[in-house]
Parts: structure tokens; sequence; C-alpha cells
């Protein structure tokens, strides 16, 4: 390994490190079981609190509103108390939330009780993201985080495979209190094996400032070009994927498509596999070439806009299966380029601001989602079910969005360039001991 390619005071990574790292990222695997699994229940949540379509997708729309509204907070305390305090306290709450909607006698304490959960599940994700700065060398960085996303991804096949066979075997109470139990594992896991950091690692202490910490803390991380950067590359990437299978793929492919419920679920997992695959090849391409990280996001998103304007334009009544194929193909791909977004943020702050920078980063695509989600509902009602026109706000976010991608890039890049300076200096410098 080059100089170049190590900073001064990087963790060594190595065995230990995979292990402590892996007990983060189970309690993020079970929060996204729980996340998706309204997914494979939404018909038997309907028959169980008697709501209809709208209701139903209350469910999903609060969820994301508080997992958005969250992350600043969660950066903020992931800064200033370390990652197994949060990681516990997410593991807590997600758990409570699905057992609390394994036992909803009506519609509002199952509401509730998903906003709960997605109270927790908001406090994993960016835990995990710094869990990964804090024990493993900087260069590992991007295929740690692509890594953590695809065991993610991992957790939403798991519901959609697992899950649903529980519901339908077991019935709804056995089986979303039998999936609870996951989530005191991962919290029994968390209290006796997990750390922060590895010894001689230990952050800078921050002495508490109450509000003008705060304050301090998220103007210097907005400040940093690379942390907007990043936040619009994950508002820009993310949302498409996610709008399709949080909510309005299966209606799309069912109702506009003419597919079965069966094929359609096919192609939904389909989505989630390619997710799985190119988050691989992203991780292990972005680790060996740094700068590929704007082209990839870009041509992601480039990929996504061409393959929805050909599937919404095709002059048939119905796209060709061969079409949606490529279409979930490409789909797939949003999720790993979301993580891209990570890869701005992370150089651009120190390590004493990563879980802020990151909180902001991510607020991008789940922003994007719920203004997407909400965009396609009141289009479809305006226009009698036509989602060839609800379907073209997807357009109009990624335009939104890569302009300023365009627009931050050349500063971002700058400021990473000086930092890279700074640091091969810093390491000249170091006195041999």
């Amino acid at each position: 390994m080059s100089r170049a390619t190590t900073l001064p005071g990087d963790p060594p990574g190595g065995r230990r490190a995979v292990a402590v790292w892996s007990i983060g990222v189970a309690v993020y695997f079970v929060a996204v079981i729980f996340r998706t699994s309204l997914g494979v229940a939404g018909l038997d949540a309907a028959d169980r609190f008697h709501v209809n379509a709208s209701a139903l997708s209350t469910f999903s729309i609060l969820q994301l509103l508080v997992y958005a509204g969250m992350q600043i907070p969660v950066g903020l305390l992931v800064d200033r108390l370390g990652t197994k305090k949060v990681l516990c306290l997410g593991a807590v709450l997600f758990t409570a939330g699905q057992l609390g909607f394994a036992f909803s006698p009506s519609y509002g304490t199952a509401l509730a009780s998903r906003a709960l959960l997605g109270c927790g599940d908001a406090l994993t994700f960016i835990s995990v993201l710094r869990l990964g700065t804090r024990w493993f060398p900087a260069r590992r960085g991007p295929f740690v985080a692509q890594l953590a996303g695809l065991v993610g991804m991992a957790g939403n096949l798991v519901s959609t495979l697992v899950l649903a066979r529980l519901l339908h075997g077991l019935g709804w109470t056995p089986a979303f209190a039998g999936s609870a139990l996951a989530g005191v594992v991962v919290l029994v896991l968390t209290l006796l094996f997990l750390k922060d950091h590895p010894e001689g690692h230990e952050p800078e202490p921050i002495p508490h400032q109450g509000a003008a910490y705060v304050r301090r803390q998220i103007a210097e991380a907005w400040r940093e070009p690379g942390t907007r950067l990043g936040m619009w590359v994950h508002f820009t990437t993310q949302f498409p994927a996610m709008v399709f299978l949080l909510l309005w793929g299966l209606p799309f492919l069912v109702q506009a498509q003419g597919l079965s419920r069966a094929t359609a679920g096919e192609l939904l997992t389909l989505v989630v596999l390619s997710n799985m695959v190119v988050g691989l090849v992203y991780g292990q391409v972005v680790a060996r070439h740094h700068a590929a990280r704007l082209p990839l996001a870009l041509g992601t998103v480039a990929a996504t806009a061409v393959m929805w304007a050909l599937t919404l334009a095709w002059p048939g009544a119905h796209a060709p299966m061969a079409l949606l194929l490529a279409l979930c193909v490409v789909l797939g791909a949003c999720g790993p380029a979301s993580m891209l977004g990570f890869d701005f943020s992370r150089p651009a702050n120190p390590p004493e601001r990563q879980g802020t920078a990151s909180g902001i980063t991510n607020m991008g695509g789940f922003i994007a989602s719920m203004t997407t989600l909400f965009a396609i509902g009141v289009l479809l009602d305006a226009t009698g079910d036509d989602y060839s026109v609800a379907f073209c706000a997807v357009f109009v976010l990624q335009a939104l969005g890569l302009s300023q991608i365009l627009r931050l890039r050349g500063r971002a890049a700058r400021r990473e360039r000086e930092r890279l300076v700074a640091s091969r200096v810093e390491t000249v410098h170091v006195p041999a001991a």
C-alpha cells in the first residue's frame, strides 16, 4: 500500500474490525427487515385495520417522514454519544415498534407503532457508517459502505421471502411478534460485544456546549461543498427505486402493465437482487478508482431516466417484458449509486463530524422519495390513474438534483484536493518514532 493512500491515524482494520462491524450491520439488517415488513403485509393490514389504499399508504409516508426528519439529530447523537449507545437505543425502539404493530388493535395504534419503528430504524444506518470509518482504513470506506447497503437489501429479501411465509402460515400476531425476537438478539449482541473504536484510536473529546455545539456541527458540515454534493447525489439517485419498491411499483406493474401480482413480485425481487450485485461492483470500483464516483452517479441517473422514458413512452398498451426487466435491473443500481453520496461527504469532514455530515447526506434521498410518493399519488388522482403522466414526477426531481450536482462538483473537487495535499504534508512531517 502506498503512503499516498494512507491517512494519518487510520484505523488498522483486520479480523476484529470485521467482527465488531458485523454486529453493527446485524442491527441494521434487522431494522431493514422490520422497515420493509409492511410491504408483504399490505393487503393483510388493509383487512385487519379496515382501511382503504390512501390510509394504507400513510404507513409508508409516515415512516419516511420520521426517518428523514431524524437524520440530522441522529448524526449529532452519534457524534456526541458514540455508536454503541445509539445502536442500542435504535434496537430498543424498532423492536418495540414491531411488537406494537403485532398487537395493535386499531389503525391509530398501528400507525404509532410504525412511527416508533421508523424512529428506531433511523438510528441505525448512520451509526453503521460511523462504525465503518472508526474501524477500517479510509481507503476501504467506499467498499465497506456499499457492503452495509447490500446487507440492508438482504434484509429486504428476508422480509419478502421469509416473513411473508410466516404471515400466511402463522397469522398476523405470531409472525410480527416472532420476528421481533431478532431485535432482542441484536440488542444483546450490541450490549455485550460492540465497541465504538479500536484501542488507540479514540476520537478527540468534544466539550458539551448545548445548542452552540449543535449549531456549530450542522453549520460546519453544511459549509463543506462535499457534504452538499453528497446530499444531492443521494437525493438524485436513490428515490426512483425507493418509490418503486416501497409503494408504486406493484400498482404500476399490475394496473398499467397488466402483469399478475406474482410476476410483478418477481420483478420487484429482481430490483433487490440487482441492487446487491451492483453494490458490490460499485464498492470495488470506487475503492480502486476514487475519481469514478461522479461518473457512476451521473451514469446511473442517465440510465434511470432513459429506461423510464422508454417504458412510459412505449407506443403499445403495455411495455414488452424485456423492457420491464431492463428497467428493474437499472433501478437496482439506484441504491448503490446513492451510497456514493457518502463518498463525497466522508472525506469532506473530520472524524468528529462524520455522523452529522452523514445525516445531512442521508436526508437527500428520503426527502426526494417522500416528495415523489406524494406527487405520483396526486397526479394519479388528477389524471384518472394515468401512470405515464404520474411517473413524469421522476424526471422533475432528477432534473433538480442534477442541476445541483453540476453546480457543486467543481467546488467539492477543489476542496478535496486541498485536503489531500494537506494530509500528505502532515504525513511527511510526522517525525519517526
